[in-house]
């Protein structure tokens, strides 16, 4: 699988990195749900808690992804995740090679871009910012949402990453 991270992307989190992330992660439950919101026991939605999951493992935000929609019906759009998730995560080939700490993505349906984010806490869980639940929570990763699964990336280890490369 070719690589579509910029060749100054560190490698993919090893152990430790994973288990920091699901620890940061496991902090954030109880979170309420607010639309494009990423502080912890303030608010988040899905992105806000990877962004929030980001600042707090190196230190410095993610890119500030603009506007985007609080419902996910956006049927003629891009591939927006998607797209910022390979800027800065290393994407995993399948649900079989992933582990705990690694970033789940998701599509409602085949057909529309993937618009939902979670962190794999483990083969059977994960945690994401979910409206119909009011917050950040960690759910079973039942078949209804396997299926859904559109992607699935590491976080690069923080220790490798070069200072000041922050785009």
């Amino acid at each position: 699988m070719a690589d579509r991270l910029s060749p100054e992307m560190p490698p993919p989190a090893d152990c430790r990195t994973r288990q920091l992330v699901v620890a940061e992660a496991l902090t954030w439950i109880g979170t309420p749900y607010r639309h494009q919101a990423s502080r912890k026991h303030v608010g988040c939605d899905c992105l806000g808690l990877v962004r929030g999951i980001w600042q707090a493992l190196y230190g410095y935000p993610l890119a500030d992804p603009g506007p985007y929609a609080p419902d996910w019906v956006d049927v003629g759009g891009t591939e927006r995740l998607l797209v910022g998730a390979r800027r800065y995560f290393k994407e995993i080939p399948r649900l079989e090679a992933s582990a705990a700490g690694d970033l789940l993505l998701f599509r409602w349906r085949p057909h529309l871009p993937a618009r939902h984010l979670g962190i794999l806490a483990g083969p059977t869980s994960f945690i994401h910012a979910y409206e119909g639940a009011g917050g950040v929570v960690r759910s079973p990763l039942v078949p209804q949402w396997r299926q859904r699964i559109a992607a699935i990336f590491a976080f690069p280890e923080p220790a490798k990453r070069a200072p000041g490369r922050h785009s």
